[in-house]
């Protein structure tokens, strides 16, 4: 499965929480000005940020992408999470890693739907560690009934590991050549989410929605207008209520849901790039 990649990634395992190995991508420039770290979503993983990636290293950032735990190449039960609190821990880690290699220069975090979600919980247990977080449609609010959720985070407790919801594939872009991609990636192309894993997002955003005014570092908020799979108001919600004075909210008419995989896409890593410029020392 390849999606534009503009340069070959090097790869590697890291230890991840609990023992298990983390499958990790990083692209890396000549001079390093930056890092980003990238936190894919559900229905994805670390590949498909390589066109992206690519556009980064332009501007003198090296760039790592994790497989998160249970997705990907990385160990763990298919798209299960104990506690979300272990997906935290992996993005810390490579975080902290990404440092290592390159330290003092500025470190961002770009977290895309329930990567976004990761991203913002990471961001209020390790405050100080990054310099910015760019949440790309953030998967805050969903197109699901509340009583359905409240259902799956009850049925979490009797049937954790039972695969109960399949996000629409078709619902992720614009392109036809990324959706089927998608279908044919045996990583993606069959995923569900276990009841437990839904729940444990869930809980995460009940958090995100009462601490959110605790965020303060800069922050970047971009969103399609017809995406099906999160809604803009929850991007909305952040930006109301973040706590940061550096914030901004870009919506992106007609866009699906994973932006820089759709249509348009050139628009969305442009005004990634400006950001990220005018935030490097």
């Amino acid at each position: 499965m390849t999606l534009g990649l503009s340069q070959a990634a090097h790869e590697e395992y890291i230890d991840g929480y609990g023992g298990l190995r983390i499958f990790l991508r990083s692209w890396r420039p000549a001079a390093v000005r930056g890092v980003v770290v990238i936190v894919h979503g559900f229905n994805s993983h670390g590949e498909y940020y390589g066109w992206t990636a690519g556009k980064l290293v332009e501007d003198g950032l090296a760039v790592y992408a994790l497989d998160l735990r249970g997705r990907g190449k990385s160990d763990g039960e298919r798209y299960y999470v104990q506690d979300a609190a272990e997906y935290i821990n992996d993005v810390a880690r490579v975080v902290t890693l990404a440092r290592s290699r390159d330290a003092g220069v500025p470190a961002f975090v770009l977290g895309h739907s329930a990567g976004g979600v990761i991203s913002c919980l990471y961001t209020l247990d390790h405050p100080g560690e990054v310099d910015g977080l760019i949440c790309e449609s953030f998967a805050h609010e969903l197109p699901a009934p509340d009583l359905a959720i409240t259902v799956l985070k009850g049925l979490s407790h009797v049937a954790p590991h039972a695969h109960v919801l399949r996000l629409k594939i078709d619902d992720f872009s614009r392109d036809p050549a990324v959706i089927a991609a998608m279908k044919a990636d045996p990583f993606v192309g069959d995923e569900v989410q276990p009841t437990h894993t839904i729940a444990e997002m869930v809980r995460v955003n009940e958090r995100l929605g009462r601490d959110f005014s605790q965020i303060t570092l800069p922050v970047l908020i971009l969103h399609g207008t017809t995406d099906k799979v999160t809604l803009a108001t929850g991007s909305q919600a952040f930006y109301d209520h973040a706590g940061s004075k550096d914030k901004t909210l870009k919506l992106y008419e007609g866009h699906a849901h994973d932006l820089l995989n759709d249509y348009g896409k050139d628009q969305v890593i442009g005004d990634i790039r400006q950001w990220i410029s005018r935030r490097l020392a």
